[in-house]
């Protein structure tokens, strides 16, 4: 018990025993506020990211709308020229056009080989041909 005093030795009992429970519930209060405060901000951060996603969708479709529009809207006349005036004299779009006639003129080749018949009525490699004489062990 308490040293004696004025206050009833039962009292200054129940309130060291209270300062002590506080001062060792503490630690694991303090914790527990700190988990709640970071789930929070999780769940806020995963909340902007969901809208910032919302935001992009609905951006991403009134742009190709727009853009569609666009294309339904022009001439095609118009559309020609710009797509010759773009064409001309850029070393990339003349690349790109000698890469593809290359490309179409390989393909052609390619079938026209895969479409001749082979000169020998044979198609196994071998056949036909003499045995090769089999290797002798050395000495």
């Amino acid at each position: 018990m308490a040293d004696p005093t004025l206050v009833n030795g039962q009292i200054t009992d129940a309130a060291t025993q209270t300062n002590v429970k506080i001062l060792g519930e503490s630690p694991g209060q303090a914790l527990g506020t700190v988990y709640q405060v970071m789930a929070h901000t999780v769940g806020i951060g995963m909340q902007n990211a969901v809208a910032a996603q919302q935001q992009q969708t609905t951006l991403s479709g009134a742009t190709a709308t727009q853009g569609i529009n666009l294309l339904f809207t022009m001439d095609p006349a118009s559309a020609a020229v710009s797509t010759q005036n773009l064409l001309t004299g850029n070393a990339l779009a003349s690349s790109l056009s000698e890469l593809s006639a290359s490309l179409a003129s390989n393909q052609q080749i390619v079938k026209t080989a895969q479409s001749t018949p082979s000169a020998s009525s044979n198609t196994i490699p071998g056949a036909g041909q003499p045995p090769q004489q089999p290797l002798q062990p050395a000495g």
